[in-house]
């Protein structure tokens, strides 16, 4: 039996529908996501109340410290906010935020490549931090520990850039085609 070229085949619609609604099974993760980030706030305000309790013990170094370990607190729950409301937007629903006063400047063009770009540079962002606490205590860290630390983040940095590199040339090659 032979088809002519301009015959479409269309996938079944019950397959095509179970294959769209698929995407729900990320709902309980973005849920758990969420209860991480409520760990992260209680982290934060338990660390936030030790430093106060104990400031009259620590010294600059310990302040210092302790004010980085809150600032990777807060950068970590950002990431997750960033992962959380970006994966749903992209690959569950909508959130349906349009002008809504608190909305994020960013989620209004938001897709997977400007995703990708703002985790990349959160992690960075946090290794960075995971530096300055490592460069403020390195009288207590081993040489070995402080090197894999760096080439760590070396490694972010360059993964970082490869992909933004990789964007530019996709950005670019699909629109020399349309």
């Amino acid at each position: 039996m032979q088809h002519s070229s301009s015959t479409k085949y269309k996938t079944p619609t019950l397959f095509s529908q179970i294959i769209f609604a698929s995407r729900w099974l990320q709902l309980p993760i973005y849920l758990g996501l969420i209860v991480v980030q409520g760990i992260y706030a209680y982290k934060f305000m338990k660390s936030l109340w030790e430093l106060i309790t104990n400031l009259q013990e620590l010294d600059s170094n310990a302040i210092m410290l302790s004010v980085l370990n809150l600032i990777d607190v807060v950068m970590i729950a950002n990431l997750l906010v960033m992962v959380i409301v970006g994966g749903y937007e992209i690959f569950v629903s909508k959130l349906h935020t349009e002008g809504h006063p608190d909305e994020p400047e960013w989620l209004s063009h938001v897709n997977a490549s400007v995703l990708k770009v703002k985790l990349s540079m959160s992690i960075i962002s946090i290794s960075s931090i995971h530096m300055l606490q490592t460069f403020v205590n390195a009288a207590n860290m081993p040489e070995k520990t402080m090197m894999w630390q760096l080439l760590l983040h070396l490694g972010f940095l360059v993964s970082a850039i490869a992909m933004a590199y990789t964007d530019k040339i996709l950005y670019s090659t699909s629109h020399k085609n349309h």
